[in-house]
């Protein structure tokens, strides 16, 4: 299939073909010693389905080519798949249950510090664009380039930021929220594909309608790309591209059954992909085990900036600079709906997982997981339910994502979609006990009381909301 190059969202042609070679470029000297960063953030994407993460369908060519031109990392983790509470792990350097954002549309906890108040302390202009979703707004200091209503990213709203800094020589941090690939999937160019054509994920249950909604979600991670080229265009048109770090990261997983709101790898594994003109080389793929919470001390140190005390993440940049590729052995997960979408009945996960297992606590295993996708409104999740009733594959997959054990352990390098449980096996029951311990060590570090914490969670969202100022948005999110 060809790439496409298409332009969405109001962007001319002339933004990334003519208007770049008029495009003033700033006055010699002008070029701040310290690095720029753009970081754009997707919404829902599954990292599998970016063309280099190996997805036999995507068309997300401005995406591969950050990667042709800069470090893909192949283990990279969020703490939690929703939208909320990984944004805040981000942007704080804190793992969820300690910033106080562990459930969604959420809150901090008072005092935490962020990423736009560390780097604007080490002279940098900050700015975001896009979907937001963090709270209280007071905490994270940006420059919003869009007023509280806006959700999707308008390229033509962020140039006269850029022209601006690229005339004052000031050195800058722009975030870019997207609010793709999240559902409903109904932006991007459908025609591209042909469903029946997919290679649909092997955990999914083969249904028209399923096929129907895939092809629906990859015309949005193309519109994500168009997105992610008309941004880069930007930077080179006012000549600002060669001293500035490019990061594109994938968000949680999508909202097809063991994704988002999960703490299954497809839910909490993230693309992450860095450019840095001059200092990363081009094509490197680095192993290194790094997560969310590692990204706010990260680029303080880039930025010449003091790494606050008391984070739970730590720099990463000698891997980004190719000086190593061993990081972290561990990386940890939480999931809550306590009090979001389902009344009284709530899901509660934690998990471990290092290079070989990946070990889930689900507290509340006597309930039935319920998330947006299992909505009856869903033909597609009803679809499944439809063929259950024949067929095998489609049984035991509604059954063993709505139905769960207190214990879960997988063995990802043979089983990467984690379909084969092996907590109940004697032959791993010592990993299992072992993995339990550093888990639960990591809980009570983290003042994680289990389910007592998620019973607080909707105390927590209601006294905090009832706040001026403290939703993250004032509409609900399309």
């Amino acid at each position: 299939m060809t790439p496409t190059g298409k332009i969405g969202l109001g962007t001319s042609l002339a933004l990334l073909s003519g208007g770049i070679a008029q495009a003033a470029k700033p006055a010699t000297g002008t070029t701040p010693k310290k690095p720029n960063i753009v970081l754009v953030i997707a919404d829902d994407c599954r990292f599998l389905d970016l063309g280099c993460y190996g997805s036999p369908d995507a068309i997300t060519p401005n995406i591969d080519r950050l990667a042709a031109e800069g470090v893909r990392f192949t283990r990279f983790f969020q703490a939690t798949a929703m939208s909320s509470a990984t944004r805040h792990c981000l942007l704080t350097g804190l793992y969820p249950v300690r910033s106080g954002a562990y459930p969604n549309h959420t809150r901090l906890n008072d005092g935490v510090g962020t990423l736009p108040q560390y780097l604007k302390q080490a002279g940098y202009r900050v700015a975001l664009e896009g979907k937001r979703h963090i709270a209280p707004i007071e905490a994270f200091p940006f420059e919003y380039l869009s007023n509280e209503q806006q959700r999707t990213v308008y390229p033509e709203l962020i140039e006269p930021f850029l022209a601006d800094v690229a005339r004052s020589g000031e050195p800058f941090f722009l975030y870019v929220g997207s609010t793709e690939p999240h559902d409903p999937w109904n932006k991007g160019d459908q025609s591209l594909w042909n469903p029946d054509d997919l290679t649909l994920p092997c955990n999914l249950v083969d249904t028209p309608a399923t096929r129907k909604q895939f092809r629906n979600y990859l015309a949005e991670i193309n519109e994500l790309d168009n997105q992610v080229g008309a941004v880069d265009a930007l930077l080179h048109k006012y000549g600002l591209d060669e001293n500035t770090i490019f990061i594109f990261t994938s968000e949680q997983g999508y909202s097809f059954p063991f994704g988002k709101w999960t703490c299954y790898d497809e839910g909490l594994h993230t693309g992450f992909v860095i450019r840095w003109p001059g200092t990363v080389k081009p094509g490197r793929v680095t192993d290194a085990m790094c997560e969310y919470v590692d990204v706010t001390p990260t680029l303080v140190d880039i930025a010449g900036g003091k790494i606050p005390e008391g984070l739970d993440g730590r720099s990463f940049l000698p891997v980004i600079k190719g000086e190593t590729d061993s990081f972290k052995n561990e990386v940890y997960g939480i999931q809550t709906s306590r009090g979001i979408f389902f009344g009284p009945e709530y899901y509660a996960i934690r998990s471990i997982r290092n290079e070989r297992y990946a070990y889930i606590m689900n507290l509340t295993p006597e309930a039935t997981f319920k998330c947006m996708s299992t909505n009856p409104k869903k033909g597609w999740w009803m679809s499944w339910k439809e063929k259950a009733a024949t067929d095998e594959f489609a049984r035991r997959q509604v059954e063993r994502y709505q139905k769960r054990p207190a214990e879960e352990l997988y063995d990802i390098v043979n089983d990467p979609f984690q379909t084969r449980n092996l907590a109940d096996d004697p032959q791993y029951a010592g990993e299992k006990a072992r993995m339990r311990a550093k888990l639960l060590q990591w809980m009570e570090s983290q003042g994680d009381k289990g389910r007592q914490t998620e019973m607080e969670a909707l105390e927590h969202m209601v006294k905090h909301q009832a706040k001026e100022g403290s939703q993250p948005d004032k509409t609900k999110k399309r």
